[in-house]
């Protein structure tokens, strides 16, 4: 029978990349860190961890044994948390990842009223633009907008949101966009993290969908919205940005939306989590939340 409390162990060590780090982080001494870890290799009888004097490196079972139980660590917290939500609420510790902008925006606010609706709950929020390893890092929950690219991962729907081209009032007034080919033929500051920044299906005022190809060669990039927006607020040329990132910019008009009469395809607000079997009660829980609050 698998010591879970060993496989926690291990778990750290791996996490960590050292076994005096991992101590400090479960509360023990190095010497009972490198007891367990030597017990569980006993009991498998097989070398996980292979030391050095500056690391430690998997071996092929490592990798393997890492991988898996990773994945039962979870389930079994999963299978407590259940068990203590139906008896006294939810608690335990919910782990989620968003981007800065959407994060500052609606995530950390619906976490900060899920706190207090859930007080014995612990939660920790990670700002990145990256796209995490929910398994390896511990994620619960990851928000995720745009077109969900093909992954291991399942995804709930939250809501979705439009998006608008827009530029500063400085720049559009020497550079008119008048018609959708001018709009083409525009500096334009894309997004590098999205697989296809230079074409995009619009609908104009019929209904009629029409593409939009990028003419014109661009010079500034930027991984963020939020870097995007300054550049536009700059007035560096066009950016195709979130209508709930831009919304303040454009009443108080700082930023302008480029023809309003074509419409660009709407973008979800997914929940991504990593397991559709053993979806814990605080995660359940905290989907229908955000549903209610991010609409």
């Amino acid at each position: 029978m698998l010591n879970l409390q060993r496989m926690t162990t291990f778990v750290a060590v791996v996490d960590t990349g050292s076994f005096t780090t991992a101590a400090t982080a479960l509360g023990q001494t190095k010497a009972v860190v490198s007891f367990n870890i030597r017990q569980l290799e006993n009991e498998l009888g097989v070398t996980l961890l292979l030391r050095s004097t500056r690391r430690i490196t998997l071996t092929e079972a490592g990798s393997l044994f890492y991988q898996r139980g990773v994945e039962l660590l979870k389930a079994a917290e999963n299978l407590q948390d259940e068990v203590r939500a139906s008896h006294v609420g939810l608690s335990g510790e919910l782990r989620i990842t968003s981007t800065p902008e959407y994060g500052a925006q609606v995530i950390i606010p619906v976490l900060a009223e899920f706190s207090r609706l859930h007080p014995d709950l612990r939660i920790r929020h990670v700002a990145s633009s990256h796209h995490a390893d929910l398994i390896a890092e511990r994620f619960d929950v990851a928000i995720r907008l745009g077109q969900l690219a093909d992954s291991r991962y399942h995804a709930a729907l939250i809501s979705r949101f439009a998006i608008y081209p827009v530029a500063a009032p400085e720049w559009l007034a020497a550079n008119p966009v008048d018609s959708l080919d001018a709009l083409a033929q525009a500096e334009w500051l894309i997004h590098e993290r999205l697989p296809a920044p230079l074409r995009w299906q619009v609908t104009d005022v019929s209904g009629k969908s029409v593409q939009l190809e990028i003419k014109r060669p661009a010079r500034l990039f930027a991984d963020s919205a939020q870097a995007l927006m300054v550049f536009a607020l700059a007035g560096a040329g066009v950016a195709l940005l979130p209508e709930w990132l831009v919304r303040a910019e454009l009443e108080n008009g700082r930023l302008v939306h480029l023809l309003p009469d074509y419409g660009f395809a709407q973008q979800g607000i997914y929940a991504v989590y990593p397991d559709a079997q053993h979806v814990s009660a605080k995660v359940r829980v905290f989907i229908d939340y955000l549903r209610t609050r991010a609409g």
